[in-house]
């Protein structure tokens, strides 16, 4: 009986804690966010990437240039080029991990440039395969909302990270719809305007979704 008794006090004790920790650690990460803004090479995903920071805005940045740069400095000029695979697997283990951190965070919504999906867009503009891994990853991590950009000719520019040219641009564009499609996203398209327009476009969108 004392036991009994005992055992119901520590419930009551550390019912009130769990709830607190619920609160506070599981609860924002089921009300964040996850918007993607994805769009081929030049696109001005970074410019409006930089500007949703400067208002203050959580964003991961994209990661591929990263790995290309480290490439570079292992030997290897152009990765995703010679070795489609390994890149790209590198790639989806970052974007995957991108997703997961957002998930951790307290703020309401999380800005990521590019999603998991692209990894397999590109993948499909070469026409290379790639494992079930990767499709998996697509199903089981869920964005809230995309919004892309079209390629944009005036404001488009190569250099030693971007290989693509604008044509080339225009058909990643088209490997991105289909595959955001593929696994059940609704896009949203971006307008051409200027950087304030567009981000004020995204998120006026999302305030209305």
């Amino acid at each position: 009986m004392f036991l009994r008794c005992a055992n119901i006090h520590f419930v009551y004790f550390l019912f009130p804690i769990l709830i607190t920790i619920f609160t506070a650690k599981i609860l924002p990460s089921l009300n964040t966010q996850r918007i993607v803004i994805t769009g081929g090479p030049g696109t001005g995903k970074t410019s409006i990437i930089n500007e949703l920071t400067r208002r203050n805005y959580k964003c991961l940045e994209e990661i591929s240039r990263q790995i290309t740069l480290q490439a570079r400095k292992d030997g290897v000029e152009q990765l995703f080029l010679t070795k489609p695979l390994m890149f790209s697997e590198l790639l989806l283990n970052g974007r995957k991990e991108q997703f997961y951190e957002a998930h951790n965070m307290e703020d309401n919504i999380i800005f990521l440039d590019r999603g998991i999906p692209d990894v397999l867009a590109y993948m499909d503009f070469i026409g290379d395969s790639y494992p079930e891994t990767f499709i998996r990853a697509c199903e089981i991590n869920r964005y809230n909302q995309i919004f892309i950009l079209a390629p944009w000719q005036d404001i488009y520019i190569s250099d030693s990270e971007r290989y693509e040219n604008f044509d080339q641009a225009i058909e990643i564009h088209e490997h991105l719809i289909n595959t955001y499609s593929k696994y059940g996203y609704n896009l949203i398209d971006v307008p051409f305007e200027s950087v304030k327009k567009r981000t004020d476009f995204i998120l006026n969108s999302i305030k209305s979704h």
